[in-house]
Parts: structure tokens; sequence; C-alpha cells
């Protein structure tokens, strides 16, 4: 994370933050608060705090909303007091990260709140902003919603391209075969295959992987998947699933669904930074 807020503020602020070193003394202190603009759900406040430590150690971020808290319209999620300079400089790129982390936590939370009565797992994917995956798979989870795989270190995950390039190369098509050679690749990670159809489930079944993967399938063949499997392995459906068709999805009977929008479509959260009020009054000489 301290990497990634480095490049984010040399980005921003390169040589120097030339409007608020034209016009604001480094001398004055204010206090101010991060207001939603609209209903969400609270992500990325240490994050932000770290922005604004990274540019002035003197300041001081405070989490009015934690991370994972529902705030309305119009409501503080944080105030952060000190000097006004530092303050101003960080503003945006603090700003960007908690908005982008807010609205993923956000939509992560309508989606869950969707499946809830099925207990249902909502799951993210790898389709993350590079470099900003542990940030907003850390957001899902603020949202109610789970990590999938982390990368592509640490679960065997067999999909159409691999399952075409093994049938070449070991001269038999067969999954079970292809979950037992990544097992005694990889005897410590769960192991997870792709299918679709009624053939690629039986021989993968088979052999029974610790999940399977139902690929861009509506509720009644998942539906037929579920009564196939009996309860032998978790089944993942993915592909095709929206807000208007998640729950009849999670109806089905699924272990859980996985959903890219959660982070490579997001709309991220409005939030502003705003200086309170009584630090924009002159001084009493002035008035």
């Amino acid at each position: 994370m301290a990497d990634l807020i480095r490049c984010a503020l040399v980005e921003d602020v390169a040589s120097g933050d030339a409007t608020t070193l034209a016009l604001v003394p480094g001398d004055v202190t204010v206090t101010a608060e991060i207001v939603a603009r609209h209903a969400c759900v609270v992500a990325g406040n240490p994050v932000a705090a770290a922005v604004f430590r990274a540019v002035d150690e003197r300041l001081v971020y405070e989490a009015v909303a934690e991370d994972g808290q529902s705030v309305g319209e119009g409501e503080c999620v944080a105030t952060i007091q000190g000097p006004a300079q530092g303050l101003l400089t960080a503003e945006r790129t603090a700003l960007n990260f908690l908005q982008r982390l807010t609205g993923i936590a956000s939509q992560t939370a309508v989606f869950v709140k969707a499946v809830e009565p099925h207990g249902t797992t909502i799951l993210d994917t790898r389709k993350t902003t590079p470099g900003y995956r542990a940030l907003e798979k850390y957001a899902v989870r603020c949202g109610g919603g789970a990590n999938h795989r982390i990368g592509l270190f640490d679960r065997v995950m067999i999909k159409d391209n691999h399952r075409a390039l093994w049938a070449r190369e070991s001269g038999t098509a067969s999954l079970a075969a292809a979950v037992h050679a990544s097992r005694k690749a990889y005897p410590d990670l769960a192991v997870e295959v792709e299918v679709e159809s009624e053939k690629e489930f039986m021989d993968t079944i088979a052999a029974l992987p610790e999940w399977i993967l139902l690929d861009n399938m509506g509720p009644d063949r998942l539906r037929h998947f579920v009564e196939l499997n009996a309860g032998r392995t978790k089944l993942e459906a993915s592909g095709g699933i929206t807000l208007d068709n998640v729950t009849e999805t999670a109806a089905t009977g699924v272990d859980a669904i996985s959903l890219g929008c959660l982070t490579h479509s997001v709309k991220a959260a409005d939030l502003s930074l705003e200086i309170v009020p009584s630090d924009l009054r002159p001084p009493a000489s002035d008035l």
C-alpha cells in the first residue's frame, strides 16, 4: 500500500501543489470533514489516513464511520485536523482511494443483500485494477462479500484454455486426470474446474475437486447441476449474472456466485472534503 500511495502522490503532486503553496500560509491549521453525498458502505479509511500522513505526519485522520459501516446522504465519514497546506495537497489522492473502495463495498453490499435469503456467498474475481487488487478485494470484504483466489498462485483453477491444452499435451481429455495431476503438482492448493456440459461435470466430479465452476448457465441448468452434485463438492456460478438475476441464481442452490462487476466497472462513491465553516471565518480583527 505504501508504494501505491507514493506513486499516486508523485503522479498528482510532482514538484508541488502550486495553488496551495501560492495562496495558503504554512502556519494555517484547519479541521475538515469527508461527507457522503449519498448512501453508501464505507471502505478505505486506513488508506486515506495513510495518504494524509504521507503528505504531513501532523495531519490527524479520525474515522467517524468505520469501514464496512453504512452511512446516509450528508453524513460524516471522517474528520481531518492539521496544517491546511498538507490537507489540501493530500485531498484528491485520499478521496480517489476512498471513493473507489467505498464504491466497491457499496456495490458488493447490494449483491450480498439480494442473495441473503439463500445463504449464497458473493465472490469477487481477478478483474481488478492493476496494483489495486489487495485494496479492492479488501473493499469487497467490507461490503460483506468474500474473496476468490488472490492470484494465480493460491488456487489451481482449470478453465477452457487449460482444458484444451491439457487434452492436447497429455493425450487425454479427462478432467479427473487433470485434477489428479494438479494435486500432484500442488498438493496444498484447492482445485477448481470450469465446466460447460454435463459430460465435463460428470468427468470432473469423479475426482472431487474442491470447487466446480458452472460457467454461463441459466437457472434451470444450474438447478440441474446442483441436483447432479448432491452436495459432493462446492459449486460456483459465474458469467452473465447481474443484479436483475442474482437472486434467482442464488435460489438454484449454488454455494457461491462470482462477479467481475464488483471491481472492474464499479462506480466510485461521491464523497467530498469540506473545511468546517468555523475555520473559514476571518479573524476577529478583520471583522
